[in-house]
């Protein structure tokens, strides 16, 4: 990785449009790591990201934050002094405890409820926040922020950042993929965008089920495909000579060659078949359920991929219905939960597990986040009661990456409506995840707009007590 990143920081001092300009193949690939932003700026302790996005919004009261007197005031209305305009409430709805057992897990003891029994199990493992803190209890408004930084979007995403300031480890590969499984999340493509930085920065998508990638497979001999490149890299040379940005060229040229490597890379690393029965069993790829046999497969490609070098990694969750958020329960709390549970929790587990046996873990972040949580009250207890949106109070978890485990960080009130203790925003878990991954998270920045915009804006903390 230092032969690599040492390269890359030599590349700004070249001409790349003179390069461009005056060679045809083969600088794409100089493009595309010309392109990333630079050397870490601090020694890093983690050389990826995989997100685990749980859209919709598990419920926090029911996963990691234990609130016992939800039980005991079960059906009490909660009064006006519990009312939030960050949830949908008032006063004259009623507390609902969990139909989950909490119990403390591993040696840490921390509490995990009986929704999880696989995430339970690496308990010791995970450092959960149970502070975080929303600003509008929107599905697209929190997707966007969770991903971009910013609630109305407009700006590039986590991966796009990640990929800009690091570029990929392998250059048959992108530097940010999603493993999508047949659902986009409210807020739309935009979540995994590029914005104002170069095309090349922008998520690749991989779906779960049939052809991963599309136009993967050549239809053209190899010999064709490099003379159509050669042609392309023709006119964007003639082109680039009447262009003010020689950016946006130099990112077309980048997409085009990594394009034409992909065709042979990801084949291979979308091949689960040849994975052991039993890694493929401990994920859960050999389920009746189709949905988690999907869900499977892409989280054992999540680890494939960080293997050959991908920076960042997004795992989507499955729509059952197509047209509602995964995890957005506001009826049938337990049947729903318990069925997004069996389909995600197992290869979540086994993703955590398996990085850790292969000495993985310790340089890839295994981040797991919905956009927020769920509301501890509901407008009346009944077996198809849920819970409502609610940004006041939720929790999130990252795993490896020089995260400490078994810890949990921040509280919420006695009935999980408001953080009562160390608040933090996406804001601070963006600056701290870059932090792990040796970026600062303030000089990462892309002049746009006549200012130097960053992921953060101009918020955000390393916050120190979540590191090793």
């Amino acid at each position: 990785m230092n032969d690599i990143l040492a390269y890359r920081n030599r590349l700004p001092a070249i001409n790349r449009r003179s390069m461009l300009q005056q060679t045809s193949v083969g600088m794409g690939a100089l493009a595309f790591h010309a392109l990333a932003h630079g050397t870490p700026h601090t020694p890093a302790r983690a050389k990826n990201l995989i997100l685990c996005f749980m859209d919709g919004g598990p419920s926090h009261v029911d996963t990691f934050d234990y609130k016992p007197l939800l039980k005991t005031h079960q059906g009490k209305p909660i009064g006006a002094s519990a009312v939030s305009k960050r949830s949908q409430s008032s006063p004259e709805r009623v507390w609902m405890g969990s139909p989950w057992e909490f119990k403390k897990r591993g040696q840490s003891g921390l509490w995990v409820s009986d929704l999880f029994p696989h995430i339970a199990r690496v308990a010791d493992q995970i450092c959960v926040v149970r502070s975080m803190v929303g600003e509008l209890p929107l599905h697209g408004q929190s997707n966007l922020l969770l991903h971009t930084g910013r609630s109305l979007g407009q700006a590039p995403s986590f991966g796009a950042w990640v990929s800009y300031g690091l570029g990929s480890d392998n250059q048959n590969l992108p530097g940010y993929v999603v493993l999508n499984n047949d659902w986009v999340p409210n807020g739309g493509l935009e979540n995994f965008g590029s914005s104002f930085l170069p095309a090349s920065h922008q998520a690749t998508m991989m779906r779960a089920k049939g052809i991963p990638v599309d136009n993967i497979a050549p239809t053209d001999s190899r010999a064709i495909q490099q003379r159509k490149i050669n042609l392309l890299a023709e006119q964007n040379k003639s082109f680039s000579k009447q262009s003010s940005d020689g950016a946006i060229i130099e990112a077309a040229i980048a997409n085009y060659e990594t394009a034409f490597r992909m065709q042979t890379e990801v084949p291979v690393v979308a091949d689960i078949q040849n994975e052991p029965e039993s890694i493929r069993r401990m994920y859960g790829a050999d389920s009746s359920d189709e949905h988690q046999r999907y869900y499977a497969s892409q989280a054992i490609r999540a680890r494939r991929l960080v293997e050959a070098g991908v920076r960042f990694v997004e795992i989507t969750c499955p729509s059952f219905d197509g047209n509602n958020s995964p995890w957005d329960q506001h009826g049938m709390l337990k049947v729903n939960h318990e069925k997004n549970a069996r389909v995600t929790e197992q290869s979540v587990a086994a993703l955590i597990t398996d990085l850790h046996q292969r000495g993985l873990l310790d340089q890839t972040i295994v981040m797991w986040a919905g956009e927020m949580g769920r509301t501890p009250h509901t407008p009346g207890i009944s077996a198809t009661a849920g819970r409502d949106h609610h940004v006041n109070g939720y929790s999130i978890f990252m795993a490896g990456g020089g995260f400490k485990g078994g810890m949990a960080y921040g509280d919420t009130d006695d009935f999980g409506n408001a953080v009562v203790n160390k608040p933090l925003t996406v804001h601070d878990i963006h600056a701290t995840i870059l932090h792990q991954m040796g970026i600062n998270h303030t000089k990462l920045t892309y002049r746009y707009g006549g200012r130097d915009i960053r992921l953060t804006d101009v918020f955000g903390s390393v916050i120190q007590e979540l590191i090793a």
